[in-house]
């Protein structure tokens, strides 16, 4: 069982700036435009929405682009003004923004599920265009050409995913509760490992590849640290929900960690305070208790090509809030 700590409870609430409203259906997705005062939304209702901030103070849309089905997720580059949205017909539509944010420009549809894309990455120093669907399957494209690099099939439908540049390693989390890792190459990926601490499935994942830590939200209501990066095989259980973890996001320059959930909750961890480990544990070719591989820093472990066995974190620490 996890150990439990109960620390006070910081109960500041978040100021209201601004609320953006127009959309008929679902809101699936929204991003800030950096620098802009702006933000995009795409919806159920098949629209992709540019909203700036106007000398009033109120948000109103730039631009007003119907799709041909609804839009279920998508990606932004500020730095290339890149566009890219996912479609439930499993379409992956590519535009680029104007300057002004006032225009956008299609620059190609890649054909990459069978049914609706659930998350896209698009990743400016491989130009590539990272998604998962509904139909069980990880693809990437090259996003100058749009052809098809390579795809892996995961056990459930995929609800999260992140990438490292420095290792191109990516992680999928899926609704069976399970994190995959690959490592992709130019047109091939290998299966690194796949481990699981959640309950129920996993709905959310961010990557800190400074301290290279990997955070997942799960439909258990828990948020798991995963220390992918150090070599102590560290895991620390985060409990601050009352129901699914739905968006996960990290400011680095705060090492904070942001979580919001469908309680309605939305709740800020501060990652620099010191919070009870994994026991010390005995070096081993296995687990101590389960006799399964250590998985921990695949980055050493796929430089070496051998797997570096410790014991796994059995016992978790609980974090409340």
């Amino acid at each position: 069982m996890a150990a439990e700590i109960q620390p006070k409870a910081q109960t500041r609430k978040p100021i209201l700036l601004q609320r953006v409203e127009g959309s008929q259906e679902v809101v699936n997705m929204a991003v800030i435009v950096p620098k802009e005062e702006g933000v995009i939304s795409v919806s159920e209702d098949r629209t992709v929405r540019v909203w700036l901030k106007r000398d009033s103070g109120q948000y109103w849309p730039s631009i007003y682009h119907a799709m041909p089905s609804p839009c279920s997720c998508m990606s932004f580059n500020p730095e290339t003004r890149r566009l890219s949205i996912g479609l439930d017909n499993g379409t992956i539509s590519e535009f680029i923004l104007s300057e002004d944010y006032n225009k956008m420009t299609p620059v190609k549809n890649y054909q990459a599920h069978q049914s609706r894309v659930t998350m896209i990455l698009f990743v400016l120093e491989l130009e590539w265009v990272l998604s998962t669907g509904q139909d069980k399957h990880f693809s990437w494209h090259c996003s100058e050409s749009g052809q098809l690099l390579g795809g892996y099939r995961t056990s459930a439908v995929a609800s999260g995913l992140q990438f490292d540049v420095e290792t191109r390693h990516v992680f999928i989390g899926d609704q069976s509760g399970q994190v995959t890792i690959l490592k992709l190459e130019q047109e091939n990926c290998t299966l690194v490992t796949t481990f699981r601490g959640h309950t129920g499935g996993v709905t959310a994942l961010c990557w800190d590849p400074v301290q290279r830590m990997l955070f997942s939200g799960s439909s258990d209501h828990s948020v798991i640290m995963w220390d992918i990066g150090g070599r102590k095989g560290t895991a620390i259980e985060l409990q601050g929900h009352n129901d699914k973890v739905q968006a996960l996001s990290y400011a680095q320059h705060t090492r904070q960690l942001i979580s919001c959930g469908g309680d309605g909750g939305i709740v800020v961890w501060n990652m620099d305070v010191k919070r009870q480990e994994t026991p010390e544990w005995l070096d081993s070719d296995s687990c101590q208790k389960c006799d399964q591989p250590f998985f921990w820093n695949f980055k050493q472990m796929w430089d070496s090509k051998k797997i570096g066995l410790r014991q796994h974190p059995h016992v978790n620490a609980v974090d409340h809030t």
